[in-house]
């Protein structure tokens, strides 16, 4: 019989070589609960189990490598659901959570029709579909980026439309929308080197960078689009670099949107900005 707060202990132990104690005991707990099956509270309970935790060794392995936890357990936590994930897609952050929660509070619409650009593993689409019960649509320039979003979509029960798509190049499938949201790629390629190795060599980079003379393009092209895909009143959303909100503000404002607003996440960074189409067209 082992003692799985023992083995908590003896794992997290071994990730402090490249982790410091309170995240390697975070990322054991993680590994331990979306693996194999152990919960925070049969750790904190010193439940003892039987079972010998094949390949437990590999995923320390893979983590020592810096391998982020969420591509190793292949799962990630996103507004209280569990979504599949791999390397072909952004791992879901906080602030793209308090996004969703943003438009969800936002809108009390019956069956609102709505795009997401840039799906990345699903997790704003489906969590739109599932929360605002209404008829949601996704698009990526990642073919492998759509199968796992689909493949979320599928076991989490949400009825999402998704499509191979370039923004830059194609314009949106659906009009007459009510929301348009996107979390696009916004750092410029000159932050790589203040950004942590396990980002840089394991999430896909065509996702997180744009050229530094215009790091806004997406937001540009994506807005454009949007003064004729949304209704008139219909709401645009972005996830945004906390040094470029005041840039992509004064863009809304300059090509005619309405209500353009700069949203702090809990860190009291600007990282979401809001909009309202009311254009007539």
């Amino acid at each position: 019989m082992q003692n799985v707060k023992q083995i908590w202990k003896e794992t997290a132990k071994r990730l402090e070589k490249i982790y410091d104690r309170r995240e390697a005991e975070n990322i054991t707990y993680l590994l331990l609960e979306d693996v194999f099956d152990i919960s925070r509270s049969d750790i904190l309970a010193e439940v003892k189990i039987q079972k010998h935790l094949t390949g437990i060794d590999e995923y320390i392995d893979r983590l020592l490598n810096g391998e982020p936890i969420q591509y190793v357990t292949g799962v990630a936590d996103f507004y209280g659901r569990k979504f599949h994930i791999a390397r072909g897609a952004l791992i879901p952050r906080p602030e793209t959570e308090e996004l969703c929660e943003a438009i969800i509070q936002e809108n009390d619409l019956i069956k609102p029709k709505v795009m997401d650009v840039g799906v990345g593993s699903g997790c704003i689409a489906i969590t739109l579909a599932n929360e605002l019960k209404g008829e949601v649509f996704g698009t990526d320039v990642s073919r492998e980026a759509i199968a796992i979003a689909s493949k979320n979509a599928r076991k989490l029960e949400a009825d999402v439309a998704f499509s191979v798509s370039d923004i830059l190049k194609e314009d949106l499938p659906e009009s007459n929308l009510d929301i348009l949201v996107s979390n696009p790629p916004y750092i410029p390629l000159s932050d790589q080197k203040e950004m942590r190795e396990n980002v840089l060599d394991f999430e896909p980079s065509q996702a997180l960078f744009v050229p530094d003379e215009d790091p806004i393009l997406f937001y540009k092209r994506i807005a454009k689009k949007g003064l004729d895909h949304l209704k008139k009143g219909g709401k645009l959303y972005f996830e945004i670099h906390e040094n470029f909100g005041n840039e992509v503000k004064n863009h809304l404002q300059k090509v005619g949107y309405t209500d353009v607003i700069l949203h702090k996440d809990m860190q009291g960074k600007d990282r979401m900005i809001s909009a309202t189409n009311s254009a007539s067209r």
